[in-house]
């Protein structure tokens, strides 16, 4: 091979290698890395993210990352249900800007939702449910306009529901029952549809200090008002009673007092 045959291989080999660079999207790298930084991984279930894939996460629709799948060499989904992980959901996970759904269910993870959640605007799924997350649910999710599952079920999440959840055109699925939340539920996610609640009951129940419709109105509650009608009655009887007994007395005094006086008159009136 001569000297200008070498000299085209080469070319094409570092036109290749840059051409493969340019499909690796560098916001997806940042990504995951975040991602892995944050949680740990005591059923090694991700043991296959060395940091020499996670330089080039996607090659088509296929990731040699556990967890990862891929759509025209971007992350289009992650999920790890099950997984066993812990930590903390990264704010980082806003790079996937192409993420169309997070599965990250049914581990030990803890902290809060990243308000950073809300760049992911083709953001379809979100499943954060049975997990031990804290702290209160961002309205800042509002801005993913695509969203249509939001499950945050059995969390120790508190605070108020954002009622801006309520304003997404897409959501078919919400689930944030079993949590630490209060406050009234946004009547924008109850409003009926054809005599029926957007939300029923399951998807808000488990909140104790949560009410609104469509929650039935608590046992105990009921009970209370019982109570305070009974108290009430029985006061006003018992005052009734007490006043007709002071008035009986009253009498009774007031009568012996003025036969007393009648007979001290009799005794000093002459007799004719």
């Amino acid at each position: 091979m001569g000297k200008p045959d070498k000299l085209l291989v080469l070319w094409v080999f570092c036109f290749c290698f840059d051409l493969h660079n340019a499909s690796v999207d560098p916001e997806d790298i940042a990504c995951l890395s975040g991602v892995m930084n944050s949680i740990q991984d005591p059923a090694q279930k991700l043991r296959q993210w060395t940091k020499q894939k996670l330089q080039s996460p996607c090659n088509g629709t296929f990731s040699e990352l556990e967890g990862v799948t891929c759509n025209n060499e971007r992350v289009y989904k992650l999920s790890f249900a099950g997984f066993g992980l812990t930590g903390s959901i990264s704010p980082f996970i806003s790079n996937c800007t192409n993420l169309q759904s997070l599965d990250l269910s049914a581990n030990f993870l803890s902290g809060v939702i990243p308000t950073e959640a809300q760049f992911l605007v083709n953001l379809a799924v979100l499943n954060l449910s049975v997990n031990q997350l804290s702290g209160s649910i961002p309205p800042q999710l509002a801005a993913c306009a695509y969203l249509n599952v939001i499950d945050l079920h059995n969390n120790k999440l508190s605070g108020l529901i954002p009622p801006q959840l309520g304003l997404l055109a897409r959501l078919s699925t919400f689930d944030v029952s079993h949590n630490d939340l209060q406050g009234m539920i946004p009547t924008t996610l109850v409003n009926r549809t054809v005599n029926l609640p957007r939300f029923n009951a399951s998807s808000f129940v488990g909140n104790k200090k949560l009410y609104g419709y469509p929650l039935p109105l608590p046992k105990n509650r009921g009970l209370s008002v019982l109570a305070i009608v009974g108290i009430g009655l029985g006061s006003g009887l018992l005052s009734l009673v007490v006043s007709f007994t002071a008035v009986c007395i009253w009498l009774r005094v007031t009568e012996q007092g003025m036969a007393a006086e009648e007979g001290k008159i009799t005794q000093l009136m002459p007799e004719y």
